[in-house]
């Protein structure tokens, strides 16, 4: 019988066989698979990522649909506004030092020409009357923070004297701006809460005038402190505020540093009204 030749292919592969014995020999047998060198981890044990940052509150930016006396459709408090406590924006330079500072001036063009239509001929009370007054207060940031308002001659210094005792009570207020022209055409969006003073308007659902008109009375933070009147709230989305024993900062209750304050003064609080009840408004005249 003839020997059979060997080809080189399987010459080759007699020699691979060869090798993988000698080397199985010298390491004891079969060797394992390699570890994976990159073992994933368990991600079960992982802590949930935390949630996004709620999107900051934009006052004026969500317009509501119009009830027939024109006001605003009053709807539930936003959650972000339940405990409001917005940061201040200035709009005027904080008192230098971080002290009480205060100032009382006469109407000028400047302050004239922001005012717009808030007093036109007609009003129960003249330009020469009135009296711009700036005052310190502290926001709900915890800063201070310069403030101004309109409001008649005869009670801009008592005006002050309330507002330099809220400053030492360290009570807060997110804004005290004027009221322009461009408020009184705004459409309602329920979520302003200005601290403000002269306005030439009727008493709401009234043919007489405002107190607000001659000068003789100021908002306190109308958003924690609403006016309300039947089926009416103003702001129209500060409902949740009507909850007085669900005590919140920057709210007035009897007693406190701010109804304290202007009854020093000689002024009375629409808080203790039967009807409308108004938590914001104090006022030298009762009305």
């Amino acid at each position: 019988m003839r020997p059979r030749r060997l080809t080189l292919a399987s010459l080759a592969c007699t020699t691979l066989l060869a090798c993988t014995a000698v080397t199985a020999c010298a390491t004891g047998g079969p060797q394992p698979d390699p570890p994976d060198p990159s073992p994933q981890p368990d991600r079960s044990l992982e802590p949930e990522p935390d949630p996004p940052p709620p999107v900051p509150w934009r006052v004026g930016a969500r317009p509501l649909p119009l009830r027939a006396d024109g006001f605003g459709q009053v709807r539930p408090t936003p959650a972000a506004l339940r405990t409001r406590r917005l940061p201040t924006v200035d709009r005027l330079p904080p008192p230098p030092g971080g002290r009480f500072r205060s100032t009382v001036a006469r109407i000028g063009p400047a302050v004239r020409a922001r005012m717009g239509a808030t007093w036109r001929p007609g009003c129960p009370v003249g330009l020469a009357d009135l009296r711009h007054v700036t005052v310190s207060f502290r926001g709900f940031d915890g800063r201070p923070h310069t403030g101004e308002l309109v409001v008649h001659e005869r009670v801009a210094a008592a005006v002050v004297s309330v507002f330099a005792r809220l400053w030492r009570a360290r009570f807060p207020i997110e804004e005290m701006r004027l009221v322009t022209g461009a408020d009184l055409r705004a459409h309602p969006t329920g979520d302003g809460n200005n601290t403000a003073a002269f306005v030439c308007r009727a008493a709401r659902k009234r043919t007489r005038w405002s107190a607000h008109a001659y000068g003789l009375a100021v908002d306190v933070n109308p958003f924690q402190n609403p006016y309300r009147r039947g089926d009416l709230v103003l702001p129209e989305l500060a409902g949740a505020y009507l909850d007085r024993a669900h005590r919140r900062p920057g709210m007035v209750h009897p007693g406190d540093a701010v109804t304290a304050a202007f009854a020093g003064v000689g002024w009375s609080w629409g808080g203790r009204w039967e009807s409308p009840r108004d938590f914001m408004h104090f006022s030298a005249t009762g009305g």
